[in-house]
């Protein structure tokens, strides 16, 4: 995605984690899909979502503020590779500052350099450094030293229990040398967009050169029940319509298992109750919460007597909600 995520999210390069989190929580509830039926609003939502993966992550975050929006590209271990003197020797060539909001331009058969003041390109070798990932000459003709492989991805779809538990799964993927299966290690509370890195199984280097990494990309499958909001959930609790006029404490089911909440008496549909704490896991942070969002129910098929009460109730009631304002 080339959106600057700052420009997103509406905040400042400067923002906080308190001040991208609340960021994200306002535009998500304005463009989430099942508020907003615009339908350009569930590609914003995506970016939106996209945006605050990336920046609620301080190592996440930290790679884009260096490396701009193709950071993704850049090897995990690219500072290993710089002080090593692979593809930066220093001198001339040697990095002074951080490629993003750079100019791009084309190095020797399409290799994707950075320039801007204070970054030379010239004299460093980019094939030697990315193993060719941004198209450079097949097999680094010209060059007869090893050649790291590039990085990979592939997506990896999880229901949202999955995603909350973790866990271990065995995937299978396919490729140009037929399938490969892997057992993943998925943290507690990954969320949509989230990048799993499983080391040493992207592409294969030239020579002794090491091997890229893979990286599954999160995607969070619907759910019939649960919504997903960066890490807060959002969940529909039916209430009877005695419950809602009354007040009660009532069961409310989430992926983490079942918790109680307050309906507090007069409480009508479309009201959220938030439950602190008890969204998706975040092993860096804060966890997200869980809202649970009243819908006030009444008998299908009411028995006698229970019509007997609601028409004694409709007698005696001056409760009128279509002149409430």
């Amino acid at each position: 995605m080339a959106d600057d995520y700052y420009e997103v999210l509406g905040v400042p390069r400067t923002a906080d984690a308190a001040e991208i989190q609340q960021a994200f929580r306002t535009l998500a509830r304005r463009y989430h899909p099942d508020v907003n039926r615009d339908p350009a609003a569930v590609e914003r939502f995506k970016q939106i979502n996209e945006a605050y993966s990336v920046l609620s992550d301080p190592d996440t975050r930290s790679r884009y503020d260096r490396f701009g929006p193709d950071f993704r590209q850049i090897p995990e271990d690219y500072d290993e590779r710089v002080a090593a003197g692979r593809g930066f020797g220093g001198g001339a060539g040697a990095y002074r500052g951080s490629p993003f909001g750079g100019t791009r331009g084309a190095d020797r058969a399409g290799a994707r350099t950075w320039t801007e003041t204070g970054f030379d390109a010239s004299g460093v070798d980019f094939e030697d450094l990315f193993g060719g990932m941004f198209g450079g000459r097949a097999g680094g003709a010209g060059r007869g030293g090893p050649i790291p492989g590039a990085d990979q991805e592939a997506e990896l779809t999880l229901s949202v229990e999955e995603a909350y538990r973790g866990g271990r799964r065995k995937i299978t993927l396919g490729g140009p040398g037929g399938e490969r299966s892997y057992d993943v290690t998925i943290p507690s509370g990954v969320v949509d967009g989230q990048r799993i890195r499983l080391a040493g199984e992207g592409g294969r280097g030239r020579g002794p050169g090491s091997a890229g990494d893979l990286y599954l990309v999160v995607r969070i499958a619907p759910h019939p029940r649960y919504r997903l909001v960066g890490r807060d959930i959002h969940v529909d609790l039916p209430v009877t319509a005695w419950e809602a006029a009354l007040g009660a404490t009532v069961p409310v089911s989430g992926p983490g298992g079942t918790v109680k909440v307050h309906v507090p008496p007069g409480t009508s549909t479309g009201r959220r109750l938030r439950l602190r704490g008890e969204g998706m896991p975040h092993p860096k942070g804060s966890p997200g919460h869980l809202y649970a969002e009243i819908q006030v129910m009444v008998p299908p098929s009411p028995s006698p007597r229970e019509r007997e009460l609601f028409e004694e109730l409709a007698a005696v009631s001056s409760f009128d909600p279509r002149k409430q304002t």
